[in-house]
């Protein structure tokens, strides 16, 4: 998934741009509040997982994150199960910042 070539500090800016400019304003606030605060602290491998996640479309994933804030699976609507840590970080975050009222 990583292109081995690129530095990191290259792709994490890569990524925060991507988690910014989604389309649908949900997501932006959602994964770019997430980028802001930790794609930093990520392995390489979850940021491969991550990057992969940002390939998913924008409505999907809006729904795969809100069912895991509401404690539901977001496998069981529809989410691929190898997305499934990452939604639950991205979800655990969302819901972090919802609750401190940021």
């Amino acid at each position: 998934m990583s292109d081995t070539s690129e530095p990191r500090e290259y792709r994490l800016k890569r990524l925060h741009m991507r988690s910014w400019r989604r389309g649908m304003k949900e997501m932006d606030l959602i994964l770019g509040h997430f980028a802001d605060d930790g794609l930093g602290r990520l392995t390489d491998e979850q940021l491969d997982l991550y990057e992969r996640m940002l390939g998913e479309n924008d409505q999907d994933l809006y729904l795969w994150v809100t069912a895991r804030i509401k404690t539901e699976s977001p496998v069981d609507r529809g989410a691929p199960d190898f997305l499934a840590p990452m939604l639950e970080m991205i979800a655990d975050h969302a819901a972090a910042r919802f609750t401190a009222g940021k």
